[in-house]
């Protein structure tokens, strides 16, 4: 698979099941629903049940501070949408709209993008070099 597509499914199934979490659950199940609808039409209706599903099931796991949980869900849903991408690469322009549009999660000032977000926690005497796109030269003295 392209590892765009994969990026892409990674990137949306941490965003469907974060936005599960929140008042805009309603409208993730929805748009879930209408993407599921143009590749697999007959299975639309069942993963907009499902999707109520999952949303308590983080809700549970959000009250316990089971993060473990949490991140099964989403591991799920990556490879969900990494399936239906498989199943049709021409839905992952429409995604990419649900995410900017539909399902965009402020952050700060920003939404979400094709970007990358990285970010980079370092202590004690560590050191951390990230590069987004190119190559990067560490001269140590």
């Amino acid at each position: 698979m392209d590892p765009e597509l994969v990026a892409l499914a990674s990137a949306a199934g941490t965003t469907v099941v974060g936005l599960l979490a929140t008042d805009a659950w309603q409208l993730t199940r929805t748009a879930m629903g209408s993407l599921w609808r143009r590749v697999w039409p007959q299975r639309a209706e069942a993963l907009e049940a499902e999707l109520v599903d999952v949303r308590a099931e983080l809700l549970a796991a959000h009250a316990v501070g089971d993060t473990a949980a949490a991140q099964a869900l989403v591991g799920e849903w990556q490879g969900r949408l990494r399936r239906l991408l498989a199943a049709d690469p021409q839905v992952a322009d429409e995604l990419r709209r649900l995410l900017r549009e539909d399902l965009a999660v402020p952050t700060g000032d920003r939404a979400w993008t094709d970007d990358v977000l990285q970010e980079v926690t370092a202590s004690g005497q560590s050191r951390v070099n990230v590069v987004g796109q190119g190559s990067m030269t560490v001269h140590e003295s």
